[in-house]
């Protein structure tokens, strides 16, 4: 590589270096992140939303148990559904015509 090539490729990276070093003093205040004092106090006072526990991925519990309390929940305390005598019909009956 040539003197000048050299020196024309020095002379070219100190100018741009100088650009980006003037950029950052045009800034009205001490550092970039001045004013954001209530920013930071939102963010430090913010519950984190997760659960430490959320990470376990071992759910302990027996299946037997969980369909016994299901069935208790679906069933009164009687152990049997109880009789209300009431018949729902959703549909026409079959014995039945709407043609004229």
């Amino acid at each position: 590589m040539s003197k000048s090539k050299l020196l024309l490729i020095l002379l070219g990276t100190s100018l741009l270096a100088g650009c980006a070093a003037d950029y950052l003093n045009n800034y009205d205040t001490m550092t970039l992140a001045a004013g954001d004092s209530q920013r930071t106090n939102q963010l430090l006072q913010t519950v984190d939303p997760y659960n430490p526990a959320s990470n376990n991925t071992k759910i302990e519990g027996d299946g037997a148990r969980s369909v016994g309390v299901v069935q208790k929940y679906k069933l009164p305390p009687g152990g049997s559904a109880p009789a209300t005598g009431m018949a729902v019909s959703v549909g026409p009956s079959i014995g039945t015509s709407t043609a004229n």
